[in-house]
């Protein structure tokens, strides 16, 4: 674990050991295994409690399949993920019940993931039924849970279609603390709203978690939306973890070439503030057939010999245990 021994006095809420999520790729009329995709590949980090984790990339970097993993709508391929130190795949139908209390999900769509044959009362109170609430103290919980996430009580006897896509997403927000997580994996809770909304949205999930203790991990393409929401970031490249470190570290001093493209492509109004580019030669390469070596080695302007051989190792730069890369020739800071 690269992360878990970077500071003793922060308590890991959850770890992700060696994560491995392959899709099989079949064809012909037998409908034959003729390969994988590696969504995602061998990934291993630590999410430390009360903190925003930011897992940024491109479409197809794995970082949704992660979120998915995680929460155990993907079964693993290979790795261990352990909520406070207890692996989920030891874990009897009761322990899997409890685990549905501690760890939570917001999903991109808030109206593909909202059922749209019940009313929003409907939506909220199947949490507490599963878990043997009573009416009464339901009823005072999704009263409370409404006022939270800013939403009138006329709204619970509306279905999904009748709201805004913004107030469709207080609903999923107001099913995903129901229960009072720890953690919360928000999927690019905002990429599917108008931009005059996903602020209010962000700033919600800001005032949700100070106000509830919790902690998230939060998945989005957006680098600007991760740097505001994150305590920490990692990059995602085709499957792999390509840096890690505290969000203000990665913006300001990035080690992966991979990381320093992505900041470069962020538009920028200000000349004076705009980075030299470093141009990205070819296409993303296929995730059924990776590079044997660093999965950016195609598209990267710095790549050597060794990086088409041999993969390299997510360590510390400059023996910083807080900032992680995974690249032979780390850019200078």
């Amino acid at each position: 674990m690269g992360q878990s021994d970077c500071s003793e006095s922060r308590r890991s809420i959850l770890e992700i050991q060696h994560l491995k999520k392959y899709f099989p790729v079949t064809s012909g009329v037998f409908m034959r295994r003729t390969g994988d995709v590696h969504a995602v590949d061998d990934v291993s980090f630590s999410v430390f409690k009360g903190e925003t984790l930011g897992v940024v990339g491109e479409s197809g970097c794995g970082k949704t399949t992660l979120g998915r993993c995680i929460m155990g709508l993907c079964p693993l391929t290979r790795g261990r993920i352990l909520l406070e130190g207890k692996p989920l795949s030891a874990m009897n139908r009761k322990m899997r019940k409890d685990f549905s209390t501690r760890a939570q999900m917001i999903f991109q769509d808030p109206f593909e993931s909202l059922n749209p044959r019940q009313t929003v009362r409907q939506i909220l109170e199947e949490k507490f039924l599963i878990h043997g609430v009573s009416q009464q103290k339901m009823a005072t919980q999704i009263a409370s849970l409404m006022d939270q996430v800013g939403l009138d009580s006329g709204a619970l006897t509306k279905y999904p279609h009748e709201f805004s896509g913004g107030q469709r997403q207080r609903i999923g927000i107001a099913r995903a603390i129901s229960m009072t997580p720890q953690i919360v994996i928000c999927d690019e809770p905002v990429s599917a709203l108008d931009v005059s909304v996903q602020s209010k949205i962000l700033n919600l999930l800001l005032d949700l978690q100070s106000a509830m203790d919790l902690t998230y991990l939060f998945i989005s393409h957006d680098l600007s939306v991760v740097r505001h929401m994150s305590d920490r970031i990692i990059v995602m490249y085709l499957g792999r973890i390509m840096e890690i470190a505290d969000a203000q570290v990665v913006y300001k001093h990035p080690r992966h070439p991979y990381t320093k493209a992505l900041l470069e492509a962020v538009p920028v109004i200000d000349p004076e503030h705009r980075l030299k580019r470093i141009p990205l030669k070819g296409e993303i390469p296929s995730a059924e057939n990776p590079p044997p070596g660093c999965r950016f080695s195609s598209r990267c302007p710095v790549a050597r010999s060794l990086c088409f051989e041999k993969a390299p190792k997510l360590c510390a730069c400059n023996h910083d245990p807080k900032h992680l890369a995974a690249c032979h020739y780390p850019l200078p800071n």
